[in-house]
């Protein structure tokens, strides 16, 4: 058993280790820096900064227990079984689960509270890893893809039906992984642009998102004929003709007997002129799976543009369709639902480049900033140690990530591997929304910063990512 642990204290990655415990420490001391504000005691655990420093001596215990107590076969024996009983929990939270700020996600245990869509990161891990390293595993066998898609969809349903749309934002990091398990790179570009989509309907209409899908979809069929030439100028010819059309809607005998904009007539004609020299393109090469998948885009991009304003009213939440309208400047609301992203970027400007001095911050220290130990902790790090500071973060978080996935290319065992990769991108996704979030490029959906962050669910979880080495 000495030889045993001397050996895995050498297989470690102590480097790796140190600016883990290094970013831990500096979210400690911005967690203290937000909430003290009169001097008290470092180990008052009446304080969030004192039941943080609780948070931290746990899980170097756990992540102590699982390197040294815990068989590393155990993990993948585990795996199912641990899938398993964190769908059943996430469905018993829908049930006994106790609703804070409106979301439904969290388990009372008297002194504290448990969120199990944290954990559910780890278990789907193990899940993924497990399914994806068995032998013959292929994403171009219908079975094996339905499989990962699965794994990762349940979890999803249940953390949406909880109302904690950031977390389920977070399960969007294993499609990167599945991605460099031999998906196709093509559907990530089109969840981009179903993305992309979604918000120029919301931002200008409908009729200009069909416009941006016909000539997303015209450019990747001009880069891939081999006639591209052809496609060129009939596309020119198209454009050319088209641009008469305000023109002709301007004559008095066609304007009472059509009503629709220029914009509406434009696309619609784009539209339907596509369709049918797509659909002739497939007739005759039947083959040709590019066009075939052309045409399917197309199709499910329709579909999704003239779904928007449904999902928009119907399906996101009240203060989830204000938080997008602030962010796309569809309505101004400094101090209603935009309270939260003003303060945090008033914060983080006022930092300069060397910052005004750790706790010297005067939005951090009077509580200007909303959640600031939680999710916005950037804010801390952006007004008290400027540029320079919030640079030298993202390098920390950037060494760690491409850390993880140089040690995952390299481990032999494919299901370790690919557990590895899956701790990088959940981090990197964290860290790219919350980040996004407190400067104003995403909507506010409650996600906390790596190692950072005060909560204990969060927090606790962070041993998944020893279970790494």
């Amino acid at each position: 058993m000495a030889s045993s642990s001397s050996s895995l204290i050498r297989r470690l990655d102590w480097v790796l280790i140190a600016v883990t415990l290094l970013l831990v420490g500096i979210g400690w001391m911005n967690i203290y820096s937000a909430i003290n504000v009169d001097d008290r005691a470092v180990f008052d655990i009446t304080q969030r900064y004192g039941m943080h420093l609780l948070w931290i001596g746990i899980s170097i215990v756990f992540d102590a227990l699982i390197l040294f107590a815990i068989p590393e076969k155990f993990w993948s024996a585990f795996s199912w079984w641990g899938y398993i009983l964190m769908l059943a929990t996430l469905v018993a939270v829908l049930v006994i689960g106790t609703e804070i700020k409106g979301s439904k996600s969290w388990i009372n245990l008297g002194m504290v509270n448990i969120q199990p869509a944290e954990f559910s990161k780890i278990t789907t891990s193990l899940a993924l890893a497990l399914a994806m390293s068995k032998y013959g595993f292929n994403f171009r066998n219908f079975r094996d893809g339905a499989t990962a898609f699965a794994l990762m969809l349940l979890p999803i349903a249940l953390i949406l039906l909880e109302k904690e749309t950031g977390l389920a934002l977070v399960y969007i990091a294993f499609l990167f992984v599945f991605f460099r398990e031999g998906m196709s790179g093509w559907l990530i570009l089109l969840g981009a642009l179903a993305i992309l989509l979604f918000v120029i309907t919301l931002a200008y209409s409908p009729f200009i998102a069909l416009l941006t899908a016909l000539g997303i979809i015209w450019t990747l069929i001009v880069i891939e004929s081999k006639e591209s030439n052809l496609w060129l100028l009939v596309v020119a010819a198209a454009i050319a003709l088209l641009s008469f059309l305000p023109k002709l809607l301007a004559i008095e005998a066609i304007s009472n007997i059509i009503h629709f904009s220029p914009f509406e007539i434009l696309a619609i004609i784009v539209a339907t002129v596509s369709v049918y020299l797509i659909v002739r393109e497939i007739l005759r090469n039947p083959r040709s799976k590019f066009m075939r998948n052309a045409l399917l885009s197309l199709i499910c991009f329709i579909g999704l543009i003239y779904s928007v304003e449904f999902l928009f009213d119907k399906v996101l939440q009240d203060h989830q369709r204000a938080r997008i309208e602030v962010l796309l400047g569809i309505r101004e609301d400094p101090s209603g639902v935009g309270y939260n992203v003003h303060q945090s970027m008033v914060a983080i400007g006022s930092g300069g480049l060397t910052g005004k001095g750790y706790l010297n911050g005067t939005q951090t220290r009077f509580n200007f900033v909303p959640e600031q130990e939680t999710d916005f902790i950037f804010c801390t790090i952006g007004e008290e140690w400027g540029l320079l500071g919030a640079l030298f973060l993202l390098i920390l978080y950037f060494f760690i990530i491409t850390r993880v996935i140089n040690s995952a290319e390299k481990n032999k065992n494919n299901f370790t591997r690919i557990y590895g990769y899956c701790v990088a991108m959940c981090i990197a996704v964290h860290v790219v929304i919350n980040l996004s979030m407190t400067i104003g490029l995403m909507p506010v959906i409650g996600i906390p910063l790596p190692f950072l962050s005060y909560g204990g669910s969060h927090f606790w979880h962070s041993p998944y990512f020893c279970l790494f080495s």
